[in-house]
């Protein structure tokens, strides 16, 4: 089967912090297919691990600290990514937090403080990305982010970021249409539960993924590698009509009634 090809294009990925992280699974695949990439990692603790993995791609990568918490650090790694290449042609945006204590507790509960947290860093840090981007993006392209469907139906234990998506795929569907007449596309992958390390934190997440595979159509957990298959495809002429969706690789479960 062959390849949808990325030859010539350069990526930013934001979210890579292990072998487990679906940020990975998409820079893989997008360096298999030919993209050259830059890869943001968040402080000092993960700068040695994520240099070796980007050194590692099939076409290798470099990587740059950045926070997307701290303008002043999007600011910096921006300003590098543009001395190094003239075009940016896709952008990944899989970064997501919640305090434990707002994940603990139940969602009237969450304190002021914890729900601007993960406003900022899960939905917020979306925006900051685009804002930088698009001004390199002179050729359009593909900003991509990573939701889940506890957006749209309730998942207990998943409440303050189940509205955190919400509003992450409500950016999309916006700057979609903000971005469109620069030839920009923004779409969001909202694959089923996979086991990563950050998933790990969501209360209850071993009886989730156990209820996904036993209620979904084909009965089946979503693996990296078809998540990291569906970035290619729509970085690529494939999906060069699509923006502004919310796609579901989750084995057909968001299609049940309960």
């Amino acid at each position: 089967m062959k390849t949808e090809s990325l030859e010539g294009k350069t990526g930013l990925v934001f979210g890579v912090a292990n072998k487990r992280s679906l940020a990975w699974a998409i820079a893989q695949a997008w360096s298999a297919a030919g993209a050259s990439l830059v890869l943001g990692y968040q402080g000092e603790r993960l700068r040695e691990n994520v240099e070796e993995l980007a050194r590692s791609l099939p076409a290798p990568g470099k990587a740059i600290g950045c926070d997307v918490g701290d303008d002043r650090q999007l600011d910096s790694f921006f300003a590098e990514v543009a001395a190094a290449t003239p075009t940016v042609d896709l952008v990944l945006h899989s970064v997501a937090f919640a305090p434990k204590e707002a994940l603990d507790g139940e969602l009237s509960d969450v304190k002021r403080t914890d729900f601007l947290t993960t406003f900022d860093i899960s939905v917020y840090s979306f925006l900051a990305i685009a804002r930088r981007a698009k001004g390199l993006m002179t050729r359009g392209g593909l900003l991509l982010t990573l939701t889940y469907y506890g957006s749209e139906k309730v998942t207990p234990q998943y409440h303050i970021m189940g509205t955190a998506k919400a509003a992450l795929e409500a950016s999309v569907r916006y700057l979609a249409y903000e971005l469109g007449p620069r030839g920009i596309r923004v779409n969001a992958l909202s694959p089923g539960p996979v086991n990563t390390l950050a998933a790990r934190g969501i209360p209850g997440f071993t009886r989730m993924l156990k209820h996904h595979q036993e209620k979904a159509p084909l009965r089946k957990l979503v693996e990296p590698a078809e998540i990291g298959a569906a970035a290619v495809f729509l970085a690529s002429e494939g999906g060069a009509a699509i923006t502004g969706q919310t796609i579901y690789l989750d084995g057909g479960y968001s299609i049940l009634g309960a």
